[in-house]
């Protein structure tokens, strides 16, 4: 529709009203249906890099309903001229009432009315959801308002983007700058979804490129060919418009596909958000398990903790696995240790992911749990989850749900409670024959450091292992010594030898340099562990339970003496290999004076003892030094790094280009007025032109007096450029010397007239004017005429011939899409009119 059929029908709108006397509705102009077409396509392109970070295509569903929604309020609105107030309160209503069938159809009322779950989920997921989706383990399927992202995105895009183009772009001039607001909400989505994705991008290159290549013709081809151009103009500027299409989008591939290759960051390397936002859960926040390994031993020695169906003969319960030791206690290592080899906690969802390279698997299992008296945030489990879904009882959210997949450790971060029921399915580790293992090394692992190894702990494993040769076999050896000759003693009444709690420093070299190793699965595993690491094998201790299964399996009943711990040891290829260090013994020989050791007495930091019984210490506390200070230097903060970047980038780009071209121009006037008299006078007029010609006023022909090139630019500045043109003739030819104060007037002159010249000229040829040098626009003009001229008369014609089918072509699709159109509206009027009571 042209401006003047847009005027007629503004001018005849008040004489189209309907019965009740109101104005007739707005007609939606076929260019705003384009741009609208435009914004919906590349908000679409920008949303599919969201594709690897959810678990199907309900994301997809919901991007193209908030696109609907969004898109239709605003057409309504604009149809009906409906205020910002209404639009708004219009917008909010049809998000919540139709966003449930969308981004929520298994909890919406018959897959499309909302709920006052799915209406909770709206409001929720459009705050929340952008935190869930970077902490969540992708492919997100949890919870269950995940896909609202996508809705809500897509939806405000369209509404602000058809609002845009509707009511606000048809009465302005379609300049880049303004088409490029249109722009700025697709552009958003897609880097959001490169922020948000994960490392493996989606179609990353195809996406750019198109991208790129639609929001570049859209910005050429949305811009008018211009008014008041004759018709033979009109054709040869739309014939340069489709070569210069063709040249773009062919260049933007090609810049595209080798920019791609050479610049794009591999996986590893991608920078995506969920990789630098920690977890929320925090172990450290926890008493560490192993410290509580005795309450479990005299407290709860006779308690029912849960009932477990499905296990099968001699296999264990895991709660919680810990490499992480600081002198004192076992603990599962926190965020700022953990490491590749601890991993980390992370939302899962209801499928978990799979076990790290080199796990084996030899079946699986799936257990069916009933909490009793057990209160804890560890999830018993057992090999590495694959599944886990709560049933009876306290219903827990899988959203409270963390899972280590380095370790095949579950949390629930509100605690089991009394009454709860889950089921989880497990992949079962395939352990090898230590003779497969006779030539297979340890893995090298990055684990948190060990501090406070006693130096008689290094050096009674070296003792034991002087033998052996192999990394198993001398794990073997410990295993075996400290099985052989300890004794079990978890230091209650009924047993025969007392046996201190604690897996500190100097409970470990006193189990090493006493009479007899005295102690329970929490210091076996703990000293094994520890000579583990002195013969670098990357080690960890994990806690859980043995509940004795009768054979062919069944239901057991866990209680706390069921309490355990053992040994891992992580073998390259083969994964974590199981170590049983604690003896059963307990008849511990009664000797009235010890046999002195030959081992010395080493040299180890002792933690100060306290008058309570050693027996009563559940848990150590640890005491933080507060007043340490600080010595690592001043570090500014991410965001204030990210945000610096992105405003200075962007301001240098800008800026930089424009402060190059007006130092180049300062230079330009200094040569042209340093040499005074007539030269500068001269120089003062060539000044004159390029500035006019900086600022997009026509060039005078090459070879033109000042009186002639006066007369071409005065209609276009002012008058007073043919005075100019006089005066500066007469300074130049006058054969006398020229004073200062004349050439000074002269160039006074040459800026008043550039003044006026730039208030006339529009902001934007102003701005335009800073970026612009006339000496290359003058080198442009000779290489295009240069160009031109070689281009062989056949050629020409060709594309002239091309370029007018593209257009008759055009102009043939427009008509019967015009034809169609009057079409279907007359069969509607008809239907109308035959309707009784129409």
């Amino acid at each position: 529709m042209t401006a003047a059929t847009e005027a007629t029908a503004a001018a005849s709108a008040p004489g189209r009203v309907a019965r009740a006397g109101a104005v007739a509705p707005r007609t939606i102009a076929g260019r705003a249906w384009a741009d609208m077409g435009v914004v919906a396509v590349l908000t679409l392109i920008g949303l599919l890099g969201f594709g690897p970070a959810f678990r199907d295509l309900g994301y997809l569903l919901a991007g193209v309903g908030g696109l609907l929604v969004g898109g239709g309020v605003a057409v309504v609105a604009a149809r009906y001229r409906l205020g910002a107030l209404v639009t708004t309160a219009t917008a909010i209503v049809a998000y919540f009432l139709l966003g449930s069938a969308f981004s929520m159809p298994t909890a919406a009322l018959g897959f499309v009315l909302p709920t006052l779950q799915t209406l909770a989920g709206l409001a929720v997921g459009a705050v929340f959801g952008w935190a869930d989706i970077v902490t969540l383990r992708p492919p997100v399927s949890l919870p269950y308002y995940i896909d609202v992202v996508a809705f809500v995105a897509t939806w405000l895009v369209m509404l602000v983007g058809a609002t845009l183009a509707t009511r606000w772009l048809p009465g302005r001039r379609r300049t880049v700058w303004r088409l490029g607001l249109l722009l700025v909400g697709p552009v958003v989505v897609y880097a959001a979804g490169v922020l948000l994705g994960t490392d493996e991008p989606y179609f990353a290159a195809v996406r750019g490129v198109a991208f790129a290549a639609i929001a570049l013709i859209w910005l050429g081809w949305r811009r008018p060919l211009g008014g008041g151009i004759a018709v033979a103009g009109g054709r040869m500027l739309l014939r340069r418009k489709l070569i210069g299409t063709a040249i773009l989008v062919l260049g933007a591939i090609a810049v595209g596909a080798v920019g791609g290759a050479l610049l794009a960051p591999s996986s590893s390397h991608r920078f995506v958000l969920r990789q630098e936002v920690q977890p929320p859960f925090e172990p450290l926040d926890y008493p560490a398990p192993l410290a509580g390994f005795r309450h479990y031993t005299k407290d709860l020695h006779d308690t029912d903790l849960f009932r477990v169906g499905g296990l099968k003969s001699d296999e264990k319960l895991r709660i919680a696995t810990m490499d992480a030791y600081d002198g004192v206690v076992w603990g599962v290592a926190g965020a700022q240790q953990s490491t590749d080899a601890s991993g980390e906690f992370r939302l899962v969802g209801r499928d978990f992911p799979k076990p790290g390279v080199g796990v084996e698997s030899s079946g699986s299992t799936s257990i069916d749990v009933s909490v009793l008296g057990y209160q804890d945030v560890w999830v018993p489990s057992t090999g590495y989850a694959t599944t886990l879904d709560f049933g009876g009882g306290p219903r827990a959210d899988l959203a409270n749900v963390r899972y280590n997949g380095a370790t095949g450790t579950t949390v629930l971060t509100t605690g089991l409670q009394k009454g709860q029921q889950y089921r989880l399915a497990a992949t079962d580790q395939k352990l090898p024959p230590d003779q497969s293992l006779q030539q297979t090394p340890v893995a090298t692992l990055q684990q948190p450091p060990i501090t406070d190894i006693p130096d008689t702990v290094r050096a009674k494993a070296a003792d034991i292992t002087k033998d052996e040769r192999s990394p198993i076999d001398k794990l073997r050896a410990v295993e075996k010594y400290l099985k052989t000759n300890g004794f079990l003693s978890h230091g209650t009444a009924s047993d025969q030898s007392p046996s201190r709690a604690g897996e500190g420093a100097d409970r470990m070299a006193e189990m090493v340099t006493s009479a007899h190793m005295v102690g329970d699965q929490e210091q076996y595993s703990s000293l094994m562990a520890l000579m583990a690491r002195s013969l670098n094998a990357p080690a960890r201790v994990v806690m859980g339970f043995a509940p004795k299964v009768p054979d062919g399996g069944g239901t057991v009943t866990v209680t706390g003496n069921d309490v355990t711990a053992w040994v891992e040891v992580d073998f390259q290829g083969v994964g974590w290999i199981p170590f049983f260090p604690t003896p059963t013994d307990t008849d511990v020989p009664q000797q009235q004076q010890p046999k002195p050791q030959s081992v010395p007495q080493p040299q180890v930091r002792q933690p100060p003892r306290t008058q309570n019984n050693n027996d009563d210490l559940v848990t150590p506390v640890q005491i933080t030094d507060s007043d340490k200070k600080d010595d690592s230097p001043f570090l500014l903060p991410g965001w204030v790094v990210a945000l610096a970047l992105a405003v200075l980038i962007p301001a240098a780009l800008i800026l930089l280009p424009a402060f190059i071209v007006w130092l180049l121009k300062r230079r330009r006037a200094r040569r042209r007025r340093a040499p005074g008299g007539d030269l500068a006078a001269g120089g003062a007029w060539d000044e004159l032109v390029d500035r006019l010609s900086e600022l997009g006023y026509p060039q005078p022909a090459p070879r033109t007096t000042r009186r002639m090139a006066a007369g071409e630019l005065a209609p276009v500045t002012s008058p007073a450029v043919t005075g100019l043109a006089e005066r500066t003739d007469g300074a130049v030819f006058a054969g006398a010397e020229v004073p200062d104060e004349e050439v000074e007037a002269l160039w006074n002159e040459v800026d008043e007239v550039l003044g006026e010249a730039a208030a006339s000229a529009g902001r934007r040829r102003r701005l335009l004017s800073r970026y612009r040098v006339a000496a290359v626009r003058r080198w442009g003009s000779r290489v295009a005429r240069t160009a031109t001229d070689a281009i062989p008369p056949a050629v020409t014609e060709q594309v002239s011939q091309a370029g007018r089918q593209a257009a008759e072509a055009s102009r043939r699709i427009g008509r019967r899409v015009a034809d169609g159109a009057q079409d279907v509206a007359s069969r509607a009027a008809r239907r109308r009119s035959e309707t009784p009571g129409a």
